[in-house]
Order: C-alpha cells, then structure tokens, then sequence
C-alpha cells in the first residue's frame, strides 16, 4: 500500500503544483524513503529531516523549547511544529512531520505505540493522533501509511 500512497500523493502535489517535505522521529527516513520511491519523486520532493533526538527537534527544526520540555517530543503540538518548520527550512508548500514511540521501551511516560502525524498545506493543518499496536518495525511502517494517508486527506 505504502508505494501506491505514495503515487497518489505525489499525483495531487503535482496537481496543486505543489511540493512537499518530511520531518520525521520515530520513522527514521522511511517515509522520505516511500515517497522517493515512486519515478519522478523529484519533481515534488523537497528533502527530509530525520531529527530523532529531541535536542535536534529543537535546534534543527526550532520546535519550542519550552513545548518539549513540558510535554516531550511525542506530543500532537510537537508534530505540528515539526511540519511548519520543516516547510519553512526546505522551501516546502506541505511539511508532514512524525514523532512517536516505536518501542522497546516508552518515553516521556508515552506507551510505545503512541503516534502524532501533522501534515501543513498552504490549505490548512491535519494533525492525528494514534495508538498503533504491533512490533516496532510494525509501528513505524504503520506510521508511514498513516502519514501517507493524512497527506491525502490534506491535499
């Protein structure tokens, strides 16, 4: 599913002439990765940021520092930030961010499982928030679907 999602997101950022950029954590590149994927993926793909240490979220992408000290990295407002920024530091339209806690162990007193996704468009802000079940390798694939399939919705 993820590489055909991936086609249909770059089929409407194409249509909108728009492109997009990825912030990702948990994820670690791997939905970089399914977007880049599909032939052509240039014509819309801006970069990506794999900031997976919080320092980084911080410094890289300037999430607040006051919002990550008080609520963690895997907070739904983290996400969001984490998508503005990224549009703003690759010369993005869209930014699709994603923070969680793929395991073994929890963070921030989050369960492992607990995923936030944010897309931002020149259109407007989707943010989700979820509690994936499975493996590790389960929850960050289930991850890039999701994110796949907010695109789409945002779009």
């Amino acid at each position: 599913m993820t590489h055909a999602a991936a086609e249909k997101v770059l089929a409407r950022l194409s249509g909108h002439g728009w492109t997009i950029a990825t912030a990702e954590s948990l994820t670690g590149g791997l939905l970089a990765a399914a977007i880049v994927s599909v032939p052509g993926a240039s014509a819309s793909m801006r970069g990506g940021v794999v900031a997976y240490a919080t320092d980084v979220k911080q410094s890289l992408l300037k999430v607040d520092a006051d919002l990550l000290a008080s609520a963690g990295a895997v907070d739904p407002a983290v996400a969001w930030q984490m998508a503005e920024r990224v549009r703003a530091l690759l010369g993005a339209d869209v930014g699709v961010s994603t923070t969680g806690v793929a395991g073994p162990d929890p963070q921030d007193g989050k369960a492992v499982g607990t995923v936030h996704i944010a897309v931002v468009t020149p259109d407007g802000t989707g943010i989700t928030s979820l509690e994936i079940p499975g493996s590790r390798e389960q929850i960050r694939t289930e991850t890039v679907d999701r994110a796949l399939a907010l695109c789409l919705e945002e779009l």
